[in-house]
């Protein structure tokens, strides 16, 4: 009871900003980069392993938050929503012109003293076939995992976000997770060899 009054008041707050955000009061405006930059770029970089793409691509939901706002066309209600919708379409976007090269992001982690090279190059690996076995994904999967498994929504919130009921979303995220495990399950050696 108590956790849904907290999502009624965050909603009511984010409605009253994004109210005050549509007459481009500074503040409000301030307010809504400060609340959602670091979340969407959070979910972008999850999504595309390369802190500058990430860092250009939350710069362009904003960009984009205010060509809407000025046009009249902005969200009306649900901020969060849209705002994450654009960051995903902007992600798929970036996938859809990448989609020739074939080479994966160097990793931004320093590896610690303590790592062995055989620790250091297992981990780099499973990073690798983590990272190519969410790519073979829907886009809806993907986005789904992410924001459940990455970003820490509910289910209802994730339907909420992306519009589908909460049975989709259940059903995306039980077929993403499948694939998952399907594709990184540990294969016989005669499929290994062959």
């Amino acid at each position: 009871m108590r956790l849904k009054w907290m999502r009624v008041t965050v909603n009511n707050c984010d409605d009253k900003l994004l109210q005050q955000a549509r007459t481009f009061d500074r503040t409000a405006l301030t307010a809504v980069y400060d609340l959602y930059h670091p979340l969407l770029y959070r979910y972008i970089i999850r999504q595309v392993s390369d802190g500058e793409m990430a860092r250009e691509l939350t710069a362009v939901v904003f960009e984009r938050f205010l060509a809407a706002l000025k046009n009249g066309s902005g969200p009306k209600t649900q901020l969060k929503a849209w705002l994450y919708r654009t960051a995903h379409n902007l992600v798929i976007d970036f996938y859809r012109r990448q989609a020739h090269r074939n080479h994966l992001p160097l990793p931004e982690t320093v590896p610690s003293g303590s790592d062995s090279p055989g620790q250091l190059a297992e981990q780099h690996l499973l990073g690798e076939q983590v990272i190519i076995a969410l790519q073979t994904l829907t886009p809806e999967q993907q986005q789904v995992l992410t924001l459940k498994f990455f970003e820490g929504f509910s289910n209802a919130e994730v339907a909420e976000l992306i519009h589908k009921p909460i049975g989709a979303v259940k059903a995306l995220q039980h077929r993403g997770l499948a694939r998952l495990q399907h594709l990184l399950a540990p294969q016989p050696i005669e499929e290994r060899v062959a």
